[in-house]
């Protein structure tokens, strides 16, 4: 039902995570992030609440290994989850169920981490690592490619409706939140389409928010 691929950038400290799923609203549901702390992604027979938790755990000093089994050894219905945890210095750790639905693997690499569930094939996430690992370049984009490997090397066995991508710097906004909660065909279309107009005016409206003095105006009625 859904594939993860999440990430930390050294250079920028930013969080992020790519996801897409066989449900609707995935990016409403699973994907959680603390700036400076962490990136949790919650999935299979989804528990939103996870992803908070594991973050609050992080934010308490534990690593990601730590917060991961505090909070999933409290879960009754622990056999139904799949959880991967990211932190802020680019530790990563997975948990996956007995009950996670069909062909299920995660994969951890240096700074990113992926799991699925209902894949193709085993090797999904192993390409999602990978992908992510070779690719230079800003987070966002990297994250996206990932996640476009996936799926290219099969992604899930069945169709995909929705995908996200969310990615987190200093603030506590989210630089990037862009989401497809439906669609028919690929979401990751849509959602690589949404990337290439969103990308190259993100750094614009975080100025905007930060000091709207020196923002760009883009010609909107009353910011001409």
């Amino acid at each position: 039902m859904t594939i993860s691929i999440s990430g930390y950038c050294p250079k920028t400290g930013q969080l992020g995570i790519a996801i897409s799923s066989s449900s609707i609203a995935v990016g409403q549901r699973c994907p959680w992030i603390y700036p400076g702390i962490g990136a949790v992604s919650s999935q299979n027979v989804t528990l939103p609440s996870l992803g908070p938790a594991v973050l609050e755990a992080l934010k308490q000093g534990k690593s990601a290994e730590q917060a991961l089994a505090t909070v999933i050894d409290q879960e009754p219905y622990r056999d139904f989850r799949q959880v991967t945890v990211i932190d802020s210095s680019g530790h990563s750790a997975v948990w996956s169920g007995a009950q996670t639905l069909g062909v299920w693997h995660s994969s951890q690499g240096e700074s990113c981490v992926a799991a699925g569930n209902m894949l193709a094939n085993q090797q999904v996430t192993d390409v999602a690592i990978r992908a992510f690992m070779q690719q230079d370049g800003e987070l966002g984009e990297r994250l996206l490619g990932a996640l476009e490997a996936a799926i290219k090397a099969g992604g899930e066995a069945g169709p995909v409706h929705s995908a996200a991508l969310k990615v987190y710097g200093d603030p506590s906004w989210p630089l990037t939140d862009l989401r497809v909660d439906w669609s028919d065909s690929d979401p990751t279309v849509a959602l690589r389409q949404l990337w290439q107009q969103w990308q190259p005016q993100q750094q614009d409206y975080l100025q905007r928010a930060l000091d709207p003095r020196c923002a760009p105006r883009y010609g909107v009625p009353g910011n001409e």
